[in-house]
């Protein structure tokens, strides 16, 4: 299946629902990306996941250094937060841990785990949409645009004890198998909801296609086994960002450097994980309008003429093409205001491969979403509406 498919099995519930989800998060680490996971789920279950990583990785690289004392396993990296979005992951691994995940993931597979669902939430066809025509004339003006409009923005600072709250609607295209039967459906169009501290270790995600439960679930850390919090470009808090550098050439040059081996090819890395930025964080004011001019710098990014969000909104879209998966990353933008509105994921070629691979043909949104709100709020799970 191709590491940017989603997919889910035919709904079961209890323990044989979270295992199949644990099986699919850690099989998307070991590809390198996790495009169309929920960012919440994954920040769920990832300290568990890695941790059994990391004790078999240790177990099997004692077992072959032999009885010699004061050797154990290099440390794991933590895992990517997404947006993003858009939550995508990325991993690096101990030496020989990556074959020891892979055996765990067919271990949990060989012992029965059941289909992962939605919660609540009802599905439907694949969403679709027309292709719109991109090119590269324009881009660096379109980006230079957007830059000035977000330095022109209201961008307030977060302060301690305040949290960054984002809402937005989103929907996704997935893989789903029923009676050993694949075909697409799709989550339904829904709100999502989450709230995280400037230091990121205490947060809150609503989001019906991730939580059985409607009042949600806890994005705080450390977790039970109090692994604490390394921010970086892959767990994005606002305290962090706010101590990156503004120089576009430099901060590109970290961008690679980070993310280096993840993704398909280090330029679409580098363009997703700009993206991953602009969805659920909140980057410094000054960082906000540094992140355009980056992206201007990376090969292969283009315009969209026309682009629509998950509310339905029109809009120009910034986009970048991975060859591998024939997927169209797009940022969408006003075309008046330069504003940021959302973003999708459009399958522009058709993937290479048979099977599950083969049902998503062009045309198809495998991820859509639209920012509705994006505030500093002064406590956890309290929306703007609710401050006096």
């Amino acid at each position: 299946m191709n590491a940017n498919t989603p997919r889910q099995d035919s709904a079961e519930s209890g323990p044989e629902r979270e295992h199949e989800q644990d099986v699919r998060l850690l099989s998307q680490l070991l590809s390198g990306t996790a495009r169309d996971l929920p960012s919440g789920r994954h920040r769920f279950h990832k300290e568990r996941l890695m941790a059994q990583i990391h004790e078999q990785a240790q177990q099997a690289q004692q077992s072959q250094q032999g009885p010699q004392e004061g050797r154990t396993a290099a440390p794991v990296a933590p895992a990517r937060t997404r947006r993003s979005r858009l939550p995508r992951l990325a991993v690096t691994l101990p030496l020989g841990a990556a074959a020891v995940a892979a055996a765990v993931v067919a271990a949990m597979v060989t012992n029965g785990a059941g289909g992962s669902g939605g919660g609540g939430l009802a599905t439907g066809p694949a969403l679709t949409t027309d292709i719109g025509t991109a090119t590269t004339s324009g881009v660096p003006q379109l980006l230079d645009q957007i830059s000035l409009a977000a330095a022109e923005g209201e961008h307030p600072a977060v302060k301690p004890g305040q949290f960054i709250y984002v809402e937005s609607r989103t929907a996704d295209t997935f893989v789903k198998t029923v009676d050993d039967k694949s075909s697409l459906a799709s989550h339904e169009l829904h709100r999502r909801q989450v709230w995280n501290s400037p230091d990121g270790t205490e947060g809150w995600l609503i989001d019906p296609a991730v939580n059985d439960s409607s009042e949600g679930e806890t994005l705080s850390l450390p977790d039970e086994r109090g692994n604490p919090l390394e921010a970086g470009l892959n767990h994005p808090t606002y305290d962090y960002l706010a101590k990156l550098t503004t120089d576009p050439d430099k901060l590109l040059a970290k961008i690679y450097k980070e993310t280096e081996g993840q993704g398909n090819t280090p330029d679409q890395q580098a363009f997703t994980t700009i993206g991953d930025l602009l969805g659920e964080s909140y980057p410094p004011a000054e960082l906000y309008s540094a992140l355009f001019r980056t992206a201007a710098k990376i090969p292969g990014v283009v315009v969209v003429d026309d682009a629509v969000d998950a509310a339905g909104r029109h809009g120009v879209a910034v986009a970048r093409l991975d060859e591998t998966s024939g997927q169209r990353e797009e940022w969408i933008f006003d075309k008046k205001t330069h504003v940021f509105l959302g973003e999708r994921v459009v399958q522009v070629n058709q993937p290479k491969g048979e099977g599950e691979d083969a049902l998503m043909k062009p045309g198809t949104v495998t991820f859509t979403s639209a920012v509705i709100t994006r505030a500093v709020v002064d406590g956890m799970k309290q929306t703007p509406s609710q401050e006096g």
